[in-house]
């Protein structure tokens, strides 16, 4: 209910107040598109993160709250690159207004473009802007389940060289006596129970690489980019969103999501495919007071089907995958142009909190 008047006394602000006066400072009448995009900007508000910019010699800096506008639309339309982005600006006055441009004069190069999404890349601007959300929107909500899954992020440029891992050699059978063997090296889930979730992100890998993952037809597939990790609620709204090597394995980044997203909002259900299971991602789980559901990974050729009230909860993870689908469809996951982890991160933020506040619109009729 919170959750729901928060949207409408928006968007009723916005039918009584904004849109009449932005039409009059158009050329043309709002088609409902242009009209919904001004709905999700107005919910983002990116400009309240981007700070402006004073010089006191040399040129003036182009706005650049506009040009985040500008990324959240190309987002939206779906404008696979900034060259489309700015010839549409170019070509639709209503969409120029909208962004922050009043005049065609008033639009900056495409080389200022670039250097401004650097900018904010560099910044962290779009988990910035995503935390933001969560927190106006979600925070002392009860959320029921948060489903977790990561998805392909194909990129656009050379696999990095993978490392070798030397192996040191350890003699088989129990020691004889008097011999001290040094003790085993912990596992990284273990380390990660002890660790802040920035700390254990940090020692994950980022960079471009190879990485190969079965299907939902159980066919192997492999390429070349990385891997987007992401928690969801019911109502498919991202809570927690990470960026890894494609080579990083789902169970990786299970803990660090468990805590980050435990931080932001309160919920009850973990659930998780069989890549996650592990015995330290389910004490972590529980040991923040959630219920872990995750389904079991035959080994060895052992088949431990769910309790039939387990299997019914663990339907709700269609949500991670529909938002996944709908990420890469709709709002640029498959168009990744941009190098780098920090920029591939950027693009996909802008389509992550454009997706977040449709849903919004959507899950309240406006």
């Amino acid at each position: 209910m919170k959750l729901n008047e928060k949207v409408s006394w928006l968007m009723g602000r916005l039918q009584r107040s904004l849109f009449p006066n932005l039409e009059q400072c158009c050329v043309s009448p709002l088609s409902e598109q242009e009209k919904h995009l001004v709905k999700i900007l107005e919910i983002i508000e990116i400009e309240r993160h981007i700070p402006r910019r004073q010089k006191w010699t040399g040129r003036p800096a182009a706005e650049r709250r506009a040009i985040g506008r500008s990324y959240v639309a190309k987002a939206f339309f779906g404008y696979p690159h900034t060259r489309s982005l700015i010839n549409e600006l170019h070509a639709r006055p209503n969409l120029r207004m909208i962004c922050g441009f009043p005049k065609q004069q008033d639009l900056p190069s495409e080389s200022t473009f670039s250097r401004a999404f650097a900018e904010f890349a560099n910044a962290g601007l779009g988990s910035v802007v995503h935390d933001a959300l969560v927190h106006d929107y979600l925070h002392g909500e009860l959320i029921g389940h948060v489903s977790r899954d990561s998805t392909a992020i194909i990129g656009r440029e050379k696999a990095a060289k993978k490392k070798k891992r030397v192996k040191v050699a350890r003699k088989r059978g129990r020691p004889a006596k008097g011999e001290h063997r040094p003790p085993q090296a912990v596992t990284r889930l273990d380390r990660q129970v002890q660790q802040e979730p920035a700390t254990a992100l940090a020692e994950l890998s980022n960079v471009c690489n190879r990485g190969t993952k079965r299907n939902a037809k159980g066919y192997q597939e492999s390429w070349n980019g990385y891997k987007l990790h992401a928690d969801v609620n019911d109502t498919m709204l991202p809570l927690s969103v990470v960026l890894t090597s494609a080579s990083v394995h789902d169970s990786q980044v299970a803990i660090p999501l468990i805590k980050l997203t435990s931080s932001k909002v309160r919920y009850c259900y973990d659930l998780m495919d069989a890549a996650y299971d592990a015995k330290q991602i389910r004490e972590q789980s529980q040991a923040l007071g959630h219920v872990a559901i995750i389904d079991r990974n035959p080994r060895r050729g052992e088949s431990l089907p769910m309790c039939p009230h387990e299997a019914k909860r663990y339907n709700e993870r269609s949500s991670v995958e529909r938002f996944n689908g709908r990420l890469k469809e709709e709002y640029g996951g498959r168009n990744v142009m941009v190098r780098g982890p920090a920029k591939v991160m950027m693009h996909l933020m802008f389509g992550i909190v454009t997706l977040f506040a449709d849903q919004l619109i959507r899950l309240t009729g406006y």
